[in-house]
């Protein structure tokens, strides 16, 4: 995969020193923290793929058929969820459900589910070598976070220690499309997709509606910046994963992360 030398504004190597958030010449307001580069061009052996979309988008079923793809011609895989660590899952799962987290806590115990994994998980792999596939990553945080209500420039700079993915594909599907996918496999929108917390709207279908489409433009306010690979999540399935399959191999040298064979 080539390694252009691209200035993003996000943030930095884990081994460098952070960049500081402060003041814009305006005195008023704090500034981005800026060149951030993906895991190839930072030199990692490894590669992190990540998948951003709306709940409901097929985000998940999609990196579940490419990590299956992946693993079935002998390459070395690891896969990592959003909100996963053991470290934290317990006391989110307790605060969404007596209601107790605040904008800010709601952000930041997602932060420290994310550092965690990062730090255990998904920079050593990547430095072992692995293809390292992620349901949801920092631009998750980038989008719900600010639609919470969380300055932008503050949840940015809390993820200020990751590295960029080197392929992100954004899951592009319409609300309604969204909206049946999670009610094929359930009977009612979980609380917080829905956004109720906020007091958007006393009815669940309309919070739903409200507050992923605030969502969804934050995602399209970002996929240019991040560079993201946009996807028509209302195709079939198996007409995106050919699509997924096809640019993965075209920007990954794949026979480098086949797992070696004993002699």
């Amino acid at each position: 995969m080539s390694t252009r030398n691209i200035e993003r504004p996000v943030v930095g190597n884990p081994g460098a020193s952070k960049p500081e958030i402060g003041l814009s010449p305006d005195g008023r307001s704090p500034s981005l923290p800026t060149v951030k580069l993906t895991f190839a061009e930072q030199g990692y052996p490894g590669r992190l793929i990540a998948v951003e979309g709306l709940d409901g988008s097929g985000k998940s079923t999609q990196i579940y058929l490419l990590k299956r793809w992946l693993e079935l011609q002998g390459l070395k895989v690891f896969f990592s969820e959003w909100n996963s660590s053991a470290l934290v899952k317990s006391a989110t799962s307790k605060g969404k459900k007596q209601n107790l987290l605040t904008p800010t806590t709601f952000s930041l115990i997602h932060a420290t589910d994310f550092a965690d994994r990062y730090e255990r998980q998904l920079v050593p792999l990547l430095k072992a070598g692995y293809i390292v596939l992620c349901d949801r990553f920092i631009f998750t945080a980038f989008a719900r976070d600010v639609v919470r209500g969380c300055p932008q420039e503050w949840v940015r700079g809390v993820y200020s220690f990751a590295s960029l993915p080197d392929l992100t594909f954004f899951f592009k599907a319409s609300l309604e499309v969204s909206l049946a996918r999670i009610l094929d496999n359930r009977p009612s929108l979980k609380h917080h997709e829905a956004g109720m917390d906020l007091n958007l709207s006393p009815d669940p279908y309309e919070s739903f509606r409200i507050f992923q489409g605030r969502i969804f433009e934050q995602y399209l306010a970002m996929s240019t910046e991040f560079r993201f690979l946009i996807m028509d999540a209302n195709q079939r399935i198996e007409e995106q994963q050919g699509i997924i399959r096809r640019l993965v191999s075209t920007h990954i040298d794949l026979d480098q992360y086949r797992v070696a064979k004993p002699s």
